[in-house]
C-alpha cells in the first residue's frame, strides 16, 4: 500500500488534536453527567455493570472531534461537509437529551431520519450500488431516485446499529475506531484528503475516551456517543471521493460493523416474531449471550476487535486492484 506523504502530517495533527481533546474533555462531561442526572443505573438484566456509571461521554467525543475538523477541515464553502456536521449536531442534541431523560423509541427515529436527511438532500447520497449477481453484464446498480431513501437507510441503521452493540465496556468505541481507521486508509491511498482528515480526528476522538471507557468502565458514551459515531461514520462512507466510489464504501463499513449490523437485523426480527415492538429492548444482543456462555466483557471486547482488524488488513489490501477498478469503471461511465 502507498499513501500520499502530503497528506500524512495533517492526518497525525487531527488525531493527536482529536484524542488530546477528547481526552482532557471525559473528566469535564464526567462531572457534567453527574450535576444533571446522565447516570446508568443497574436496574434490570440487561446492564453489565452493577453500580451507576454517568453517561454522556459522546460529549467528550464529539468535543474533540470537532475542535479537529475547525482547525483542519475547511468547511466555509463545502455544503456537504457542513450538512454532515449539522446533521451530527442534531443526533448529539437528541443523545444528551435522551441520556438525561429517556425518549420514546419512535420520537428519536423521526428526528434520526430527519437528521439523515440533510445530507441525504445536500449531496452526500449514495449514487450506486454494487450488483450480486456475478452473471450480469452490468457491475452495479444506478439508485437514480431510490438513492436518497437508500442513504437514509443506511444512515439511520448504522448509527442504530452501532447504539445496540455499546452494551459491552469499550466494544462500540473500539469497534467504531477500527471501522474509522479503516476508512482513513482507503482515504489516504485514494489521497482524499477530507475523508483522511475527517476520519483521522474521529479515530482520535474514540482513542482519547477510551481509556476512561475500558472494563472496567469509568463513564459510557451513551447514545450521545453511540448514536454519533454511528451517523460520522455512515456519512462520512460515502462522501467525498467515496461518493461517487459507493461500490467500495459501502463495503467498507459493513464489512467492518458486521457485527452490529447483524445483531440489530436479528434483533428486530426476534422481537416482531414475539410479537413485540422492534424498538422493544431485551437482553438477547449477541453480547449479552456470548456473557450467559462465561466469556468475560474484555475477551469479547478483545475478540471483536481482533477480528475487526484482521478484515481492516485483509480489505486494504484487495482494496487498490479490484475495487479501484470498478470504481473507475462507474466513475468514467457516469461521466
Amino acid at each position: 500500500m502507498r499513501f500520499d506523504n502530503q497528506l500524512m502530517a495533517p492526518v497525525a495533527l487531527a488525531l493527536l488534536t482529536a484524542l488530546v481533546v477528547s481526552f482532557l474533555m471525559t473528566p469535564v462531561v464526567k462531572s457534567f453527567a453527574y450535576k444533571v442526572g446522565a447516570i446508568d443505573v443497574p436496574k434490570d438484566e440487561r446492564r453489565m455493570h452493577h453500580k451507576p456509571i454517568p453517561r454522556l461521554g459522546g460529549l467528550a467525543i464529539f468535543a474533540g472531534f470537532m475542535a479537529s475538523i475547525l482547525l483542519f477541515v475547511d468547511i466555509r464553502l463545502n455544503p456537504q461537509m457542513q450538512s454532515i456536521l449539522l446533521g451530527a449536531v442534531i443526533i448529539v442534541v437528541l443523545g444528551v437529551v435522551d441520556d438525561i431523560m429517556a425518549l420514546p423509541a419512535k420520537l428519536k427515529f423521526v428526528i434520526q431520519i430527519a437528521a439523515a436527511l440533510i445530507p441525504a438532500l445536500n449531496g452526500v447520497s449514495i449514487q450506486a450500488l454494487s450488483n450480486p449477481n456475478i452473471f450480469s453484464p452490468n457491475a452495479y446498480w444506478v439508485l437514480n431516485w431510490l438513492s436518497v431513501p437508500v442513504t437514509v437507510l443506511w444512515i439511520v441503521g448504522i448509527t442504530n446499529a452501532v447504539n445496540l452493540i455499546d452494551g459491552l465496556d469499550g466494544l462500540a468505541n473500539g469497534v467504531s475506531a477500527i471501522s474509522a481507521a479503516t476508512v482513513l486508509v482507503i482515504a489516504l491511498i485514494t489521497s482524499d484528503a477530507q475523508v483522511a482528515v475527517v476520519m483521522a480526528a474521529l479515530v482520535g476522538a474514540c482513542v482519547g475516551f477510551l481509556p476512561y471507557n475500558l472494563n472496567p468502565a469509568k463513564m459510557f458514551m451513551g447514545d450521545t456517543g453511540a448514536t454519533f459515531l454511528g451517523f460520522i461514520l455512515s456519512t462520512m462512507s460515502i462522501q467525498g471521493l467515496f461518493k461517487f466510489y459507493a461500490v467500495i464504501s459501502f463495503a467498507v463499513p459493513f464489512l467492518i460493523l458486521g457485527l452490529p449490523i447483524f445483531d440489530t437485523a436479528f434483533a428486530m426480527i426476534r422481537r416482531m416474531a414475539h410479537g413485540q415492538s422492534p424498538m422493544h429492548a431485551d437482553r438477547g444482543h449477541i453480547h449479552h449471550r456470548l456473557i450467559d456462555m462465561g466469556f468475560s466483557a474484555t475477551a469479547i471486547a478483545d475478540r471483536v476487535g481482533h477480528e475487526s482488524i484482521d478484515i481492516t488488513y485483509n480489505y486494504a489490501h484487495l482494496f487498490p486492484s479490484r475495487q479501484l477498478e470498478m470504481a473507475d469503471k462507474l466513475n468514467l461511465e457516469r461521466s
